[in-house]
């Protein structure tokens, strides 16, 4: 499967980058992790590595060109000869001739590596009214669960995949129109070209589509999953049911239709008890020991020429930074209150708080104000960062269930924000 290669972001402001020159030519063979091209900020040259193995192909931009991050310049493609336009196919592919004016939202790259991700539910319906920063679906990738916004004001007038679907990376998911129309799209990622079938499937305008016309997307038939396989839950589910011990795979043996969502834990609840509680998995737990000075110093600074003035924020970014692809929701506990940003990679002046009892993925207690130098309180529903004084350092330790990460993933987070407290400005290389 191809991989698109994007223009990176290097630091806090940059929001664009020159590509120095190529270090692979198209059609060439590469490995992931070899060195593919340059690219020089307002600060640096830096070398970018191949986010995946295979052939360099679909090139669209030279050496010299300024490129916006973000921006696709390239993939990596199991074969060598494989043109440029080649690139654009899926989405040309895509049948619009029936399609509503309107804004398309597409389906987000959630990290380097992502080339698609499986739409988890729609939180809106055909026809509702949604603002930009509504919440319109859900995304699994191989590393999280993410609610994407709509992005844009208006009419939800065309749904382009259904709950369960697997979507490529830039494909259009939805299309949003200004204006309220009478009847909306329903359609799935398997839809052809309506050359032979002219009729795509619709829904009429009412709020709530009648239980016998085609069915809203929210309420897909039962998605199959095997007992081991990867259940489609919103990350709200997900947390209360690790809260109140509950096996989601219950849900999976019962029938129940998949995506899963937070009504559906009182289905779960109402299910038969079985004679094998929830299974118990070993605690992780490791510490590590930092100087104190360096995020102390980083926070000052920040607070007197970036204007961050919230440490909460500044932890925030660095622990989310410290995972594979930067994104994550993390809450952070302070003082006895509770703090929850959304975070993707770019200045932490780009994070945003959410609301206190948003779903998170990974939880910081920044305890460096309390009497506290160490603890050991278990694993909770979330990895948990916890800092405490070591003398006149710092101790970090982190806690989580073995289900939650593997022994070589929790080594590698800790090991990376313990990096990024020491040191701070490796955040913004």
């Amino acid at each position: 499967m191809p991989h698109d290669v994007t223009m990176p972001q290097l630091g806090m402001a940059q929001d664009a980058g020159k590509i120095v020159s190529w270090l692979k030519a198209p059609g060439d063979p590469v490995a992931e992790g070899d060195a593919l091209f340059e690219v020089e900020t307002d600060k640096a040259t830096m070398e970018v590595e191949a986010p995946a193995s295979g052939f360099l192909t679909a090139v669209t931009a030279a050496a010299g060109d300024d490129v916006p991050v973000g921006q696709i310049i390239a993939r990596i493609s199991d074969q060598a000869d494989i043109p440029a336009e080649a690139a654009t196919a899926p989405e040309d592919a895509t049948p619009s001739s029936d399609l509503p004016d309107g804004v398309q939202v597409t389906m987000p790259q959630l990290g380097m590596a992502q080339d698609s991700g499986i739409l988890v539910g729609w939180l809106k319906s055909p026809g509702d009214p949604v603002k930009a920063d509504d919440v319109l679906f859900e995304v699994e990738t191989d590393k999280s669960t993410m609610e994407v916004p709509a992005g844009a004001e208006g009419y939800l007038a065309a749904t382009l995949a259904q709950a369960g679907e697997e979507v490529p990376v830039g494909d259009p998911v939805a299309i949003i129109s200004a204006e309220a129309l009478q009847e909306t799209v329903v359609r799935s990622v398997k839809d052809v070209a309506p050359a032979t079938n002219p009729a795509p499937s619709k829904a009429s305008k009412p709020d709530k589509p009648k239980s016998g016309d085609t069915p809203a997307p929210a309420k897909p038939k039962p998605a199959v999953t095997e007992p081991s396989g990867r259940i489609l839950a919103s990350p709200k589910l997900r947390r209360l049911a690790m809260e109140q011990g509950l096996d989601l795979n219950r849900l999976v043996e019962a029938g129940h239709p998949q995506p899963y969502h937070a009504a559906d834990l009182d289905v779960l609840k109402a299910l038969p008890t079985q004679a094998t509680a929830y299974p118990a998995t070993a605690t992780r737990h490791l510490t590590a020991e930092v100087p104190a000075d360096g995020f102390a110093d980083f926070a000052d600074w920040a607070a007197e020429n970036a204007g961050l003035s919230n440490p909460a924020q500044l932890l925030a970014g660095l622990a989310a930074a410290s995972l594979p692809d930067g994104h994550a929701a993390v809450a952070v506990e302070h003082l006895g209150t509770t703090q929850v940003f959304s975070v993707s990679p770019g200045p932490f002046g780009a994070i945003a708080e959410a609301a206190p009892d948003s779903a998170y993925d990974l939880l910081v207690r920044d305890l460096r104000m309390s009497r506290i130098t160490s603890l050991a309180l278990g694993a909770n529903t979330t990895p948990v960062l916890s800092l405490t004084r070591a003398g006149t350092g710092l101790s970090i330790t982190l806690e989580c269930a073995g289900d939650q990460l593997g022994a070589s993933e929790a080594v590698t987070l800790l090991s990376e924000f313990a990096g990024r407290m020491e040191q701070p400005l490796r955040h913004l290389l």
